[in-house]
């Protein structure tokens, strides 16, 4: 939470600046200052600069991502609201992610500018970006369905990030195979593949490949430690342990 601290200390001499400064001023700013300026301590790292920037794109654009069809569902609100949960928030943090999607759903939220800093902000580091969209993706099928409108949206951050369409539709199916409320015992093997991105009949050695290089892109220490927030920890565990756990069902049933 050290980047928090930085930018509610007060710290001066280093701006966000940008959109994502301007949107997390306004936000900090609705709850404490609006004159607010939104500043990292000088002395603070590119890490913490990139945390600060994560936290604020990835709300204000779940929240746009929601309300691309029209209407936000209630799905899609706990969906905001489990993330906040799991990132263990604290009041105001809590306060400042609602304010940040609330600002995303507005019909004049500079979507565009808003990705091009935050993938900036990233040094386009695809691991880091990926989670993002991955994110982003859970959100718009938080209510069983991706939308045409969704779907829409989520193509247009995948570009605004530097991925293609085909990695859009295979991030899309190894998510939808994950079935968050399911437990994993009761997960088909089906999903497992998919969750891994691999075919049944992919050779053992083209399993492994794919379960060793999502672990790596998952691993929640390398995240951190190139921006992702460390109250995001848990939820990279998690997904890890969801890999784990689909690499070893298809194991299970090749008899390894």
């Amino acid at each position: 939470m050290n980047w928090w601290g930085k930018i509610i200390g007060g710290g001066f001499g280093f701006m966000l600046g940008g959109p994502l400064g301007a949107l997390l001023g306004a936000a900090l700013g609705h709850q404490l200052d609006r004159n607010l300026v939104v500043t990292l301590d000088v002395n603070a790292g590119q890490t913490q600069r990139t945390q600060a920037a994560f936290f604020t794109a990835i709300f204000a654009v779940m929240g746009y991502v929601a309300k691309a069809d029209g209407k936000v569902s209630k799905d899609e609100i706990g969906m905001a609201e489990q993330l906040m949960t799991q990132m263990r928030l604290s009041a105001e943090q809590r306060r400042a992610a609602i304010e940040l999607f609330n600002r995303g759903k507005q019909s004049d939220f500079e979507v565009n500018a808003v990705l091009q800093q935050f993938r900036s902000e990233c040094h386009r580091q695809r691991n880091l970006m990926q989670m993002f969209l991955e994110i982003l993706i859970a959100t718009a099928m938080a209510d069983g369905a991706l939308h045409s409108a969704e779907h829409e949206a989520l193509k247009r951050v995948t570009h605004q990030l530097g991925f293609g369409d085909h990695h859009l539709e295979q991030l899309i199916s190894m998510i939808g195979a994950r079935h968050p409320a399911q437990p994993a015992a009761s997960r088909t093997l089906e999903d497992a593949y998919q969750i891994l991105g691999v075919s049944a009949d992919a050779s053992d050695d083209d399993v492994k490949k794919a379960y060793r290089r999502l672990m790596s892109q998952h691993h929640p220490d390398k995240l951190v430690s190139r921006g992702l927030p460390e109250e995001m920890i848990r939820l990279a565990t998690e997904k890890t342990a969801d890999i784990k756990s689909a690499y070893e069902q298809i194991r299970s049933a090749r008899g390894e």
